[in-house]
């Protein structure tokens, strides 16, 4: 995977993230649609760089969204993404990434990091709301738009983020 144009691409992410989909989430729904768009990437990194740079990937970019966005305590986004990249590096090391276990990842993931973020945010008392309100406000509604974006990111990843393949230069050449 190159990885100088994943930073990129997160960094367009956090970009459309911030600038671009408050835009486009009706008014009604503002509050309650959070889609992690560079969270999803992380998904993509952990099925295709490996748990390590998901791990930093997602540490990194989590620290950046606590900063610019969710300022009421810093550290989080970073330990969950950080985390959850981790973990979906070592369940997707073995076999290659296939749609449906980038899907299935990335909605385990994201209910996780929802998870997460709200026993973070429950244990320094900054939310007075339970977890089943939370889930079916918050968590559901996001995991939901984070499969779709990850269903539409799928393709464009492959494409545009991996090397190619070694192996088809050598046949050539041979």
């Amino acid at each position: 995977m190159r990885m100088n144009r994943v930073v990129l691409a997160g960094i367009l992410l956090v970009l459309i993230e911030n600038g671009v989909l408050p835009w486009l989430i009706p008014s009604a729904w503002s509050g309650r649609l959070m889609p992690h768009l560079t969270f999803v990437l992380a998904v993509y990194v952990a099925g295709y760089a490996g748990r390590h740079r998901a791990f930093l990937f997602g540490l990194g970019f989590g620290l950046l969204g606590d900063v610019l966005y969710y300022g009421s305590l810093i550290g989080p986004y970073a330990f969950g993404m950080g985390l959850i990249g981790y973990a979906a590096g070592l369940l997707l090391e073995r076999k290659p990434l296939t749609l449906a276990a980038a899907m299935g990842v990335t909605a385990m993931g994201s209910a996780a990091l929802g998870t997460i973020v709200y026993m973070i945010y429950r244990l320094f008392r900054l939310t007075p709301w339970s977890y089943g309100f939370s889930f079916y406000w918050y968590i559901a509604p996001s995991l939901l738009l984070e499969v779709l974006i990850a269903l539409a990111l799928y393709l464009p990843v492959r494409r545009f983020l991996l090397k190619p393949s070694s192996s088809s230069s050598e046949e050539s050449a041979g």
